[in-house]
């Protein structure tokens, strides 16, 4: 059996803090759509949604405890803009590449139920999440303007913190915060990088 590197104090800490962080990084997202600053894209949080609620079952079926409460924070934050979308968002089908996410994150499902192991579902649920998040991180590099900054980084930390709340090195467990930071650190960098990058030029004016 895998030796705790961290004691049931710890990883207590670091699930609540875990919360904290995650209902910190959304809590400003949400409150923009309440006040119709921002437009959530409907089939963007479907799909969040249903990857984050894949994971946090099997996450759940694999046994996990207090890292439980960063992937349900997850699901919820993810869920509640997925409602709200259904008023104060934007866009109303699914795309080619959004029925493939879907399509996976369901197959994941039922492989899961027919070999009962629900790592399959957490690497493909993961997997496609991450994928998904590529197109995110581009669009970060141009138009870092177009991005929240405070919520990738809170939400870094809050994905750190639920790596931590595992409390043992096992893969499977790790790897529903391990990808999500991995994410996130990227968009982070992704912005910072588009905020170095020089501005074109003015034209020169009449007669200068």
């Amino acid at each position: 059996m895998t030796e705790p590197f961290i004691g049931p104090e710890g990883r207590a800490f670091f699930a609540a803090t875990a919360f904290v962080f995650t209902l910190a990084a959304f809590a400003p997202y949400i409150r923009n759509v309440l006040a119709w600053r921002t437009r959530p894209q409907r089939a963007s949080w479907l799909i969040w949604s249903v990857l984050s609620g894949v994971s946090f079952l099997g996450q759940l079926a694999e046994g996990a405890s207090l890292s439980l409460v960063f992937a349900g924070a997850q699901w919820g934050g993810t869920g509640l803009v997925l409602l709200l979308s259904i008023s104060r968002g934007v866009g109303g089908s699914l795309r080619g590449p959004d029925r493939l996410i879907l399509l996976a994150a369901f197959a994941g499902i039922v492989v899961w139920s027919v070999t009962k192991d629900a790592t399959w579902a957490l690497v493909i649920s993961c997997s496609v999440s991450f994928l998904g998040g590529t197109a995110t991180i581009a669009k970060a590099r141009v138009d870092p303007g177009s991005e929240t900054f405070s919520f990738w980084v809170l939400s870094l930390l809050a994905a750190c913190c639920g790596m931590v709340s595992v409390g043992v090195w096992d893969p499977v467990l790790m790897l529903f915060p391990g990808h999500l930071a991995l994410m996130y650190f990227c968009v982070v960098v992704a912005i910072l990088l588009g905020r170095r990058r020089p501005t074109a030029p003015l034209p020169p004016t009449m007669g200068a």
